[in-house]
C-alpha cells in the first residue's frame, strides 16, 4: 500500500464508514487489500482455525489473504516433465506470491482423474463459469467480500476517482510467456478503443458522467485508472463475471494476437475485426487450443457442437493451503446434450460426474427423480441458494407503445391490484416446493444494503411485503376505483374508456417450465378478478428488439438476481439506465444514454418511438426522474452508509410508485449435482450465505474454485 496517509487503503475507504455505523458489516472487511507482509493470515492459521472449532467453522472464506507456503507441490505428470527438462520447476512457474485459495471447506487433495460434465454448447459461456483465472479481483463469501485475484493489492485516492492496482509479479500465460499489464493495454487500446473492433467499453470503465476512464500502465505490474468523477464501486465491478470472454475481457494475450492486428502487422486485411472473423476465433480460449489462458485449465480439443476437453494449465497461478499447485483434476470433459430430458437421463444413468443445474434448466421439480437414482449413480443432489429477489419475474413495459394502455400500465394502483391478485403461496408450493420466501419482488435478500443492519432489513421487508398479500377482493376494489370495470357483462373488465383490456404475457418461445407454469398461474389469478390474459410466445431473436421498440407489453421469463455485495453494483433493475434497455422502462433507459447531451435536444421534437433508438424523457417529478436524481448522487458517494441510505430512498419509490416488477418467491435453492467421491465441492452449509448461484456476475461455481475439486481415488475416474 502507498504509505501516504492521504491515500486511504481500500478497506478504510470503502468499508470503514459502514462498519462504524452498521455493526453487522464488520464481517464485510477484506483486510487491507494486500497479499503479503504482516497484514496477511497464513495457511497454518486457517488450518488451526478449522481444527480448533470443528466442522462448523468450515463455512465461508478467510478474508485476510493467506501467505503462500514456503514449498510447493505439483501434479505427477508435470513433475515428470520437469524431470525430463521440458518444463520449468513449479516454483518458477508460479508467480512470486501465488494466490492461496481461502475457502475454509477446502482440504488438500489428490492429483489426477477426469471430470465429466454436460453442456448445451461446448463453446458456450457456461463452461467458462467454472474458471476465475482472468479476474482482476474475486468475490468471496457469496459476494459479501472482495479479495485479490490477478491483482495482489490496490488503493485509491481520497475521493475514489483514481485507483491503482498492483499485479502479482511472475504471472505467466498457459504457454509460459510472461503476463503483464501490456496485455490489458492491448485489450484496451487496440480492441476497445479501436473503432474497427466491436469490443465495447465495460460499464466499470466509465465515470458517473459517462466519460471513459484514462487507463495507463506505468510498469508491467501496475495499472492506474483515472476517472473524471468518484468511482467508489470500482473494486466490486472488477470482481464481477469470470472475465476473459464472459463479461469484459480485461486482457488479451498480446504476444499471441498482435500478429493478427493491423497496428502490429500491416499485412493484416481490413476485415481483421469482423465479428466471428479470424481475430475473434483466435482469441477464444474456449475453442482454440493455441490461445493462451490464465485459467486453471486450457482447452486441449474442441469439436463444434459436440464436446470440449480441458487439460491442466501448468502455469496456473493458484495453490491450496498446503502449497499444491492447482488444479487437481487432470482433465475436464464437457459433452453437448440436446435438451434437459437428455441431461436428466444421462445423470440417472451415471454417465456424468457433475452438473450445475442453472446452466441446464434443471429445476427443483427434477430433484426427486435424481435422488431416486443417486445410490446407483453416486451423484448427490446439493441445493445452493439461488439468491434471486423475484424467482420467475413479471413486469410491464412502462414504455408500451399503445397510447390507451400505457397510461394504465404507468398507474401504480393498477400494478398493485394485479400484485394483490397473484396467489404467490400457490406458486411457491407448485413451482418452488415451498422453498424461498414470498415476495412482492425485490433485489436479492443477500445484498448488504438490504440485510446489513436493522435499517437495511427494514427497507427490505417493507419492499418485500408491500404488495405481497393475496387479496383478490382488494384487487377488485382498486380496479373498480380506477374505472377498470366490466361494462358489457361478459365477466371481463374494460379500460376506463370502454376499450378492450387484455394483458398479454410475452415470453421467448421455448422458455423454461418454471416461467410457463408461473404464467399460467398469473392468467388464472387475473382472470379470477376479471382481467383478460393472453399468452404470447415470441421468437427469441426478436424479443429484445421488439421490447425496446415498445411493441411488447410484458416480460415474464426472467428473474432479478442482482444484489451482489450492494445493489448499486448492478442497479439497472432498480433504476432505468443506459445500456440496460431490456428491463422495465426501455425507452427511458435509452434516453438516459443521451440526457444532458446535444443529442437530447436534437431528438426533442421527434416522436419517441421514431427516434433511433426509441427514447423518452421522464416526467418531471415522476418516479424515474426521482430515481435518476438519487442514483446520480449514490454512484459517486464514497461513504458506504450514505450510499445505502440513498438506495433506501430509491426503494421507497418502488414501494410508493411501484411495483415496477413482481415475482412470487425470493431466494429459492437451485440443484447442483456432484459425485460422492468428488471432494471439496461445497455443501450449502459450507457457503457463507448458503450460496449465491443465480447471477452470472457472481460466477458460480468459479467463485468456489473448482480447481480444488479432486477425486478420492483418481484412478477410478480417468
Amino acid at each position: 500500500m502507498n504509505p501516504d496517509s492521504n491515500r486511504p487503503n481500500r478497506r478504510t475507504f470503502l468499508l470503514a464508514s459502514a462498519t462504524a455505523a452498521v455493526a453487522t458489516l464488520s464481517a464485510c472487511s477484506s483486510g487491507n487489500g494486500k497479499d503479503g507482509g504482516g497484514a496477511t493470515g497464513t495457511a497454518k492459521d486457517a488450518a488451526k482455525d478449522a481444527a480448533a472449532t470443528g466442522k462448523a467453522i468450515r463455512k465461508g472464506s478467510v478474508t485476510k489473504p493467506l501467505r503462500p507456503p514456503a514449498k510447493f507441490a505439483e501434479a505427477p505428470e508435470l513433475a515428470a516433465k520437469v524431470k525430463a527438462g521440458s518444463l520449468p520447476a513449479v516454483a518458477d512457474r508460479l508467480p512470486d506470491s501465488p494466490y492461496v485459495v481461502p475457502h475454509r471447506w477446502v482440504a488438500p487433495g489428490r492429483y489426477g482423474g477426469n471430470l465429466r460434465m454436460p453442456t448445451t454448447d461446448p463453446a458456450g459461456a457456461s463452461n467458462k463459469e467454472y474458471m476465475y483465472g482472468h479476474s482482476l479481483l474475486r468475490w468471496l463469501n457469496d459476494g459479501r467480500d472482495v479479495g485479490p485475484g490477478l491483482v495482489q493489492e490496490w488503493d485509491s485516492n481520497a475521493d475514489a476517482s483514481e485507483w491503482t492496482f498492483h499485479f502479482r509479479k511472475g504471472l505467466r500465460w498457459s504457454d509460459g510467456k510472461p503476463w503483464s499489464t501490456a496485455d490489458i493495454m492491448f485489450w484496451w487500446e487496440d480492441m476497445v478503443l479501436n473503432k474497427d473492433h466491436s469490443e465495447a467499453p465495460p460499464d466499470e470503465t466509465k465515470g458517473a458522467d459517462g466519460e471513459l476512464v484514462k487507463m495507463s500502465a506505468p510498469d508491467p505490474h501496475t495499472l492506474v485508472l483515472r476517472f473524471t468523477t468518484p468511482a467508489p464501486l470500482t473494486p466490486f465491478h472488477l470482481a464481477r463475471w469470470v472475465n476473459g470472454n464472459v463479461g469484459p475481457a480485461w486482457m488479451a494475450p498480446k504476444h499471441y494476437l498482435a500478429e493478427y492486428h493491423p497496428r502490429y502487422n500491416p499485412k493484416v486485411g481490413a476485415d481483421w475485426a469482423a465479428a466471428g472473423g479470424k481475430f475473434d476465433r483466435l482469441r477464444d480460449y474456449g475453442t482454440n487450443p493455441d490461445c493462451p489462458t490464465m485459467n486453471g485449465w486450457k482447452v486441449r480439443s474442441y469439436r463444434e457442437g459436440r464436446s470440449a476437453v480441458w487439460e491442466r494449465n501448468p502455469y496456473y497461478w493458484c495453490v491450496d493451503t498446503a502449497g499444491n499447485q492447482l488444479p487437481y483434476l487432470d482433465t475436464v470433459t464437457i459433452t453437448a446434450v440436446q435438451d434437459v430430458e437428455v441431461t436428466k437421463l444421462q445423470l440417472q444413468q451415471g454417465k456424468l460426474d457433475h452438473a450445475h443445474g442453472p446452466f441446464l434448466s434443471l429445476t427443483l421439480g427434477d430433484v426427486s427423480g435424481l435422488k431416486q437414482t443417486q445410490n446407483r449413480t453416486g451423484l448427490e443432489v446439493l441445493l445452493w441458494d439461488g439468491g434471486s429477489g423475484t424467482g420467475s419475474i413479471f413486469f410491464f413495459n412502462y414504455d408500451y407503445k399503445d397510447d390507451k394502455l400505457r397510461p394504465l400500465i404507468r398507474e401504480p394502483k393498477f400494478r398493485q391490484a394485479l400484485s394483490y391478485a397473484f396467489n404467490r403461496a400457490d406458486a411457491r408450493k407448485a413451482i418452488y416446493f415451498n422453498t424461498g420466501e414470498l415476495t412482492t419482488g425485490t433485489y436479492s435478500p443477500k445484498a448488504i444494503d438490504l440485510q446489513g443492519s436493522a435499517q437495511a432489513k427494514h427497507a427490505y421487508t417493507g419492499w418485500r411485503d408491500s404488495y405481497v398479500r393475496h387479496d383478490p377482493e382488494k384487487a377488485k376494489a382498486i380496479l373498480d376505483d380506477l374505472g377498470v370495470v366490466d361494462r358489457d357483462g361478459d365477466g371481463l373488465r374494460e379500460l376506463p374508456d370502454g376499450g378492450k383490456l387484455v394483458v398479454r404475457l410475452d415470453y421467448p418461445a421455448g422458455t423454461s417450465p418454471e416461467h410457463i407454469h408461473k404464467n399460467a398461474m398469473l392468467e388464472r389469478d387475473w382472470r379470477a378478478i376479471g382481467v383478460a390474459v393472453k399468452q404470447n410466445p415470441v421468437a427469441p431473436d426478436a424479443f429484445s428488439i421488439r421490447w425496446q421498440a415498445g411493441e411488447l407489453m410484458t416480460t415474464t421469463a426472467w428473474e432479478n438476481g442482482g444484489g451482489i455485495h450492494e445493489i448499486l453494483v448492478e442497479p439497472q433493475v432498480l433504476v432505468p439506465l443506459a445500456g440496460f434497455a431490456d428491463w422495465w422502462a426501455p425507452l427511458h433507459a435509452n434516453y438516459h444514454a443521451i440526457r444532458n447531451t446535444p443529442e437530447a435536444a436534437k431528438v426533442k421534437s421527434t416522436d419517441p418511438y421514431e427516434r433511433k433508438p426509441p427514447s423518452v424523457e421522464p416526467d418531471k417529478g415522476g418516479p424515474i426522474a426521482r430515481l435518476w436524481a438519487l442514483h446520480d448522487r449514490a454512484k459517486v458517494e464514497p461513504d458506504a452508509l450514505r450510499r445505502y441510505r440513498l438506495v433506501w430512498e430509491m426503494v421507497k419509490i418502488h414501494v410508493t410508485d411501484g411495483p415496477f416488477f413482481i415475482g412470487p418467491v425470493a431466494n429459492t435453492p437451485v440443484p447442483i449435482l456432484a459425485h460422492k467421491d468428488l471432494r471439496n465441492v461445497p455443501r450449502r452449509e459450507n457457503l457463507a450465505m448458503n450460496g449465491f448461484a443465480g447471477p452470472w456476475s457472481h460466477p458460480t461455481p468459479a467463485v468456489y474454485d473448482p480447481e480444488t475439486w479432486h477425486w478420492t481415488n483418481p484412478a477410478q475416474h480417468t
